[in-house]
């Protein structure tokens, strides 16, 4: 009796452990927007390698200050820096559409509101604190704790979906001049194409970070 009634309990803690904890759609998203960011970070590398100083405002170049001189040497032949801004764009325009894909699926199944969006009780300064302690101490997050974010993964979660990710593309379409000849305000409120570049290098540096971040918490709590 005690066997025959364990028995379905286990089966079902199975079948739980079985099931995956994303839906295919996020899975598809997430894996086809990681590989475009990896092509993204490489080919940016070459191209920031050609002039690897940031300016601030609608023009710069070797004969004008820079605001930041960037630790790297000027490399003009970079093997991958022909095809590199068409490798740029390409894996640019795939990622938006996935994310547009991502987005719109999400609003319609409410996974921002159930899954990313932190409840007001969570918002605090305490918890923020205890989850930042606890990934400090490499503390390996409990099977109750992985059935949901906690309020650090839904704040970064959300800063990258709606605000990391769409201020590197409105950069970066702000340094293009096919796009500024036709919608110059898109440079316009930026103040310059310059300082679209800038903050273009900075909206990366800060999707970089945080998949380092990703990638640590990932091998802590188990793949």
């Amino acid at each position: 009796m005690v066997e025959s009634a364990a028995a379905p309990g286990l089966a079902a803690q199975v079948g739980l452990r079985d099931t995956p904890r994303h839906s295919a759609w996020v899975r598809v998203t997430h894996w086809t927007s990681a590989f475009c960011f990896v092509v993204l970070v490489v080919s940016g590398i070459a191209i920031l390698l050609a002039h690897p100083r940031l300016y601030w405002g609608e023009t710069g170049s070797l004969g004008t200050p820079s605001l930041v001189d960037l630790p790297l040497p000027f490399v003009l032949d970079v093997p991958i820096r022909g095809p590199g801004r068409y490798l740029h764009f390409l894996a640019a325009w795939v990622s938006v559409f996935t994310g547009l894909v991502y987005v719109t699926r999400g609003l319609l199944a409410r996974h921002f509101s159930r899954n990313l969006l932190p409840p007001r009780g969570e918002l605090t300064l305490g918890a923020i604190r205890r989850v930042i302690g606890n990934h400090l101490r490499f503390k390996r997050s409990s099977e109750d704790e992985l059935a949901s974010y906690n309020v650090l993964q839904r704040l970064s979660y959300t800063g990258v979906v709606f605000v990391l990710f769409p201020a590197a593309f409105w950069t970066g379409l702000a340094m293009s001049p096919a796009v500024t000849s036709v919608f110059p305000f898109v440079v316009a409120v930026l103040g310059g194409q310059q300082t679209a570049r800038t903050l273009h290098f900075v909206a990366a540096c800060a999707l970089v970070l945080f998949l380092l971040v990703h990638v640590a918490a990932v091998c802590q709590t188990g793949f």
